[in-house]
């Protein structure tokens, strides 16, 4: 989908994270598919765990805007996370509670109004048997409802991830990047149709 601009976003930034490696996979995939790909490190951020004290002593923290850009300069989000206790983890969390403070400045939209309609597509891995799966569910909640984003139906759950990648980072089972190309090929075909309408 040559023009697509994606904005690739890890749920954890940890040294060897299964969800950098799935979300590098992707980003290959849509590469070959004529995208751009930016990935985008939410831990570098440096976002402090959202206060709405600390917000009304300091303002919204810089790392907000960093995200904020980013997605201005994307058509669509990917998204690779693993699940915390069955949730989305804290760094997805903590960034889009930060960029949702943000109001219209210098001529560029309010955090909310950056994510509103941009299409989303959704990866996760764990070493479980699930692969990260719930935290999807609430993933797709958090976004779509409260950030206005697409999410597109389908969605990949790595499970065994630390079984899942060989020794140059590439996913060993060809139907497990069968899946991961199926989210990104559907989340390039409604980004570009949104690019193009």
């Amino acid at each position: 989908m040559i023009g697509v601009r994606v904005l690739l976003l890890s749920g954890s930034e940890r040294q060897g994270s299964y969800n950098k490696k799935l979300a590098a996979v992707a980003a290959e995939a849509a590469r070959r598919a004529g995208a751009e790909v930016a990935p985008l490190d939410l831990r570098a951020l440096a976002l402090p765990l959202y206060d709405g004290d600390l917000e009304k002593a300091q303002g919204v923290p810089a790392g907000a805007r960093t995200l904020r850009d980013a997605l201005l300069a994307s058509d669509a989000v990917l998204l690779s996370t693993p699940e915390y206790n069955g949730f989305p983890t804290p760094l997805v969390i903590n960034s889009f509670d930060w960029l949702s403070r943000l109001q219209p400045e210098d001529g560029k939209p309010s955090g909310l109004g950056t994510t509103a309609n941009r299409p989303l597509g959704m990866l996760a891995a764990s070493p479980g048997l699930l692969g990260g799966l719930r935290s999807l569910n609430y993933t797709k909640q958090y976004l779509s409802m409260t950030f206005a984003m697409l999410a597109v139906p389908q969605q990949f759950a790595l499970a065994r991830a630390n079984e899942a990648f060989d020794e140059h980072g590439a996913l060993k089972d060809a139907k497990q990047q069968a899946a991961v190309e199926n989210v990104v090929n559907a989340l390039l075909r409604v980004a570009g149709a949104l690019k193009t309408a």
